[in-house]
């Protein structure tokens, strides 16, 4: 059963839905004994560890012309977004940036339009427009459920799921023929050494504190890192191979419900403007996604 693309593929989504969507508490986690840029950095940093020796062997295989795609992949589908996200949740709950990453279809629909001059359908368009009423509604919810100032930190959600829709397109078009792990180990690698950079810019080294929070924070970030980034992204660029970039980042259906309710269990408020943002924000992402569905056949 397995074998058949068409099982494969949902059985990919239910565990990245899983994965992606526990990975929101763990950066809250992260963020108790270290700043969102070391948590970013870090997150890298452990991705490469585990991903290494995967790497290592392909380098040489690998054109200058594929090296220049690989790392705009690098950034986009991993170091900045894991920057974006660390910081972002400095301001924002963990449920609400699981929420707000709904919009990486959108992104990505947008992106293939812009850049890659797909055909936009009349669904598609309806699409965005509610899913951008939910975004900009979501980011005026106050701490009291009531309508307030916007929260800013919610941009740099939009952020990083723009650089989902950028990396998700440049796979399908200029790296579609990689094996998923050699592309997933091989972006990780070309950005590694900014993440090494940053780190030893900050004062990571100076302060560590060796103490419960800091091995609790070290230990979510591994996770992050190891699972959440390099185990989650092979399973991600699979799926990308397999269907469409758009149908693939369909992922996103179930991550909020995840993130939601990992939020809930630690204790973070979820009101009723904030179910009807999510639910605004999932139903533009059905039609985005809805003429992106047909899963394409492996070569």
């Amino acid at each position: 059963m397995l074998k058949n693309p068409k099982y494969l593929s949902i059985l990919i989504l239910i565990t990245l839905s899983l994965i992606w969507g526990s990975s929101f508490i763990l950066i809250k986690k992260s963020l108790l004994g270290l700043s969102s840029g070391q948590v970013g950095a870090l997150r890298m940093i452990f991705a490469f560890i585990v991903l290494f020796p995967v790497a290592l062997p392909r380098l040489k295989k690998i054109t200058f012309k594929q090296y220049k795609f690989l790392f705009l992949v690098g950034l986009t589908a991993n170091l900045f977004p894991a920057f974006l996200f660390a910081e972002a949740e400095t301001g924002l709950e963990s449920g609400l940036t699981g929420v707000l990453n709904s919009l990486t279809p959108m992104f990505t629909l947008i992106v293939g339009l812009i850049a890659f001059k797909n055909k936009l359908h009349w669904g598609e368009f309806l699409g965005l427009i509610i899913g951008l009423i939910g975004t900009v509604g979501l980011s005026f919810v106050g701490s009291s459920g009531e309508l307030s100032s916007m929260n800013y930190y919610a941009l740099l959600v939009v952020a990083a799921t723009i650089c989902y829709g950028i990396s998700a397109n440049v796979i399908k078009i200029h790296l579609n023929e990689f094996n998923p792990k050699v592309l997933t180990s091989v972006s990780i690698f070309t950005i590694f050494p900014f993440a090494v950079i940053y780190l030893f810019n900050t004062d990571f080294f100076t302060s560590f504190q060796n103490t419960s929070e800091t091995w609790t924070s070290l230990g979510a970030v591994f996770i992050l890192g190891a699972v959440g980034t390099a185990f989650a992204l092979i399973l991600f660029n699979k799926l990308i191979q397999t269907t469409s970039a758009v149908s693939a980042t369909s992922v996103t259906y179930l991550i909020p419900i995840i993130a939601v309710l990992w939020g809930v269990i630690d204790g973070e408020a979820f009101f009723p403007l904030h179910l009807l943002g999510m639910v605004l924000i999932i139903i533009g992402v059905y039609f985005v996604t809805k003429a992106n569905t047909k899963p394409k056949k492996e070569n």
